[in-house]
């Protein structure tokens, strides 16, 4: 399957934070989302800074449409929409103002699309951008975003500050842009039910090293968190663990097969597992 986008150890270090993004690579098939996830601070933006440049990398390779892309790319850039968590406009522009800048920065530049997006979100196109709420803002970003028909979405926490109803609107968006076989979405965020709706696979990061890649359907029907009493967990073979976290009275373990860990430990309770309880398990546990 090709990709729209391929990380290849992507390295970056931040002397002064004392923060290094370490080595990571993943990729994203055309015609999928991959939800990203990790604390605050894990190095998410980091990564999408990598990936488009705005973050000069120590080391790696980040190939767009299998091309490595450089400042004078211009035709990749056209390709890809971006939103950024936090003001992604100068707050003295309307919305006005702004689809006019864009029709000189992007040749594909859709103003009938934008207004129709405006309508759809309850946006005042005359209105000053810093008079928006946050989700106002957050809405006119995605609107903006779609208007020159990428290919490409990076979404950084986009759905931050929107209430749930107008969530649920955005993730439809979401999945009807991705109908078209070469759309794809690379999806920031730390709301994970939004991700457990939509995502095709999932990304695990956190302190700047990649912990896993997986698809959702094996965390929907594979993943698991076995209950264990201090007997239980010292009988377990210790390659059947991903993580573990001791708690007061039991210590949960993430598998990647629940229905195996049911067979070969039949006095354990194995449960379902949320994708919180999931990041929660590889962020605070420990590894064998």
């Amino acid at each position: 399957m090709e990709n729209i986008l391929e990380l290849q150890q992507v390295s970056k270090t931040f002397s002064k934070s004392n923060f290094t993004l370490d080595n990571v690579s993943f990729s994203l098939p055309y015609g999928a989302i991959l939800g990203f996830v990790g604390e605050n601070g894990a190095g998410k933006t980091t990564t999408i800074g990598c990936i488009l440049n705005t973050i000069a990398k120590d080391g790696g390779i980040v190939k767009l449409f299998g091309r490595e892309m450089l400042d004078a790319d211009t035709d990749i850039r056209e390709k890809i929409g971006v939103v950024y968590d936090g003001d992604n406009f100068p707050g003295h522009w309307t919305a006005e103002q702004l689809s006019k800048i864009m029709q000189g920065v992007y040749t594909n530049w859709d103003d009938k699309r934008f207004r129709r997006y405006l309508k759809d979100f309850q946006l005042p196109p005359r209105q000053r951008i810093k008079h928006y709420s946050r989700g106002m803002t957050m809405k006119l970003a995605i609107a903006a975003a779609l208007a020159h028909h990428p290919q490409l979405l990076i979404l950084d926490e986009a759905t931050s500050g929107l209430d749930p109803i107008m969530r649920d609107e955005m993730l439809d968006i979401f999945l009807d842009f991705v109908q078209e076989e070469d759309h794809s979405i690379l999806f920031s965020s730390h709301i994970t039910s939004d991700l457990e709706k939509v995502a095709d696979y999932i990304t695990f990061i956190h302190n700047g090293s990649l912990i896993m890649t997986v698809s959702k359907n094996d965390l929907a029907y594979h993943y698991a968190v076995m209950r264990c009493k201090g007997s239980q967990f010292l009988a377990l073979d210790r390659s059947d663990i991903i993580a573990y976290r001791k708690r007061d009275f039991q210590i949960d373990v993430l598998v990647s097969d629940g229905k195996e860990a049911q067979r070969k430990y039949r006095d354990v309770i194995v449960d379902n597992v949320s994708l919180d309880e999931i990041m929660v398990l590889l962020v605070k546990g420990e590894r064998v």
